[in-house]
């Protein structure tokens, strides 16, 4: 007589064990989709082993930008500025003592020998993005709307300026050589899992879950006792450090920093990215990356000339189509799926069988 009321309970107690497995679905078909990804591409050539590089440097990019702008629903245009900031702070902590005598003669003596390993450097340059993010993040996160987006605007230009006039201490427009290269497909594509993953654990929280209250209506999110300028700062400060460690990256790739690589077209291309995939999922943000990147990758290989295998014909593309066809899609996007290719929904097993 026992047995219906052991098995029923077995059953209640094993739906949340599944519903929490369930959960973490989209973070493995991501993870999943970023380590095939690095698979496959190790067997091709250094050229396009660098492209596919640069992409998963772009995604920890853009999903440090998601981790705001997706989840508050605030534009934010500051994103490339953490990345320089991190990305120099690394370069000053990173590189030889001798380099920085050529090329940065008036930095201080203690900053001027020190030398970290890449490992300490790079969780320097993302703490030190976090810090400046939680400092000028205070005020801004008090405004919404258009204003928001401004004030995040304004933090861009402030530290193009800065860095772009600091030349004692990053080299101003000059560029900024000597950087060590230790950056690889390899932990470029684990660097980007790792973000993808604080990414996910984070949107799982109860502090993003009010996040994402205030996005959908912030008034009735402050009336339930939502913390809307707290909330705010904890993403903008996270998304901040996750960029910071992808501007670190970029230097160490490059292994040459100029300012000029921090403004607004990467901005406008990463915000575009978030767009087309579906700025309010993570999956959105990853898929985002890999539709443009491959798109820009085709479009690069049409201007340069493409012949046909086969076939004594080569198709030529003209110069800056890449950058006609990336507005026209974002503008389709707007206008025909506002929410992106995924509909601002998470990737799962059931979506994927149709």
């Amino acid at each position: 007589m026992t047995r219906p009321y052991t098995h029923s309970a077995q059953t209640a107690r094993a739906r949340p064990m599944l519903a929490r497995l369930e959960r973490l679905v989209p973070l493995l078909l991501l993870v999943a989709a970023v380590a095939g990804i690095m698979l496959l591409s190790s067997q091709f050539g250094i050229v396009q082993q660098r492209r596919v590089t640069l992409a998963f440097i772009s995604l920890m990019s853009v999903v440090g930008l998601y981790v705001f702008m997706g989840n508050s629903g605030v534009l934010n245009f500051s994103s490339v500025g953490f990345m320089a900031i991190g990305a120099y702070v690394s370069a000053l902590l990173t590189m030889r003592p001798q380099v920085k005598a050529t090329f940065l003669q008036d930095l201080p003596g203690w900053l001027a020998e020190a030398q970290l390993d890449p490992v300490l450097g790079a969780l320097a340059g993302g703490v030190a993005a976090a810090l400046i993010a939680l400092a000028v993040g205070l005020p801004i996160m008090r405004l919404s709307g258009i204003g928001a987006g401004i004030a995040t605007l304004s933090i861009l230009i402030i530290f193009y300026i800065v860095l772009g006039n600091w030349s004692g201490v990053t080299g101003g427009q000059r560029s900024l050589m000597g950087l060590p290269t230790y950056v690889t497909i390899w932990n470029a594509g684990l660097a980007a899992i790792g973000a993808i993953v604080l990414a996910f654990v984070y949107q799982e929280s109860r502090s993003c879950l009010a996040l994402r209250a205030s996005r959908e209506d912030e008034v009735a999110a402050r009336a339930v006792g939502v913390r809307v300028v707290r909330e705010r700062l904890t993403a903008f400060v996270l998304g901040a450090f996750i960029c910071g460690i992808a501007g670190v990256f970029y230097g160490h790739f490059l292994g040459t920093l100029r300012v000029e690589n921090f403004y607004l077209d990467p901005t406008f291309l990463y915000i575009t990215m978030l767009v087309v995939g579906g700025m309010r999922s993570l999956t959105g943000a990853v898929l985002g990356v890999i539709v443009i990147s491959t798109l820009t990758e085709l479009l690069r290989l049409l201007e340069v000339g493409a012949r046909l295998p086969g076939l004594e014909i080569t198709l030529r593309a003209p110069a800056g189509l890449g950058d006609v066809v990336l507005a026209g899609l974002m503008l389709g996007i707007i206008l025909f799926r506002s929410q992106g290719i995924t509909g601002g929904r998470e990737i799962t097993l059931r979506g994927l069988r149709g």
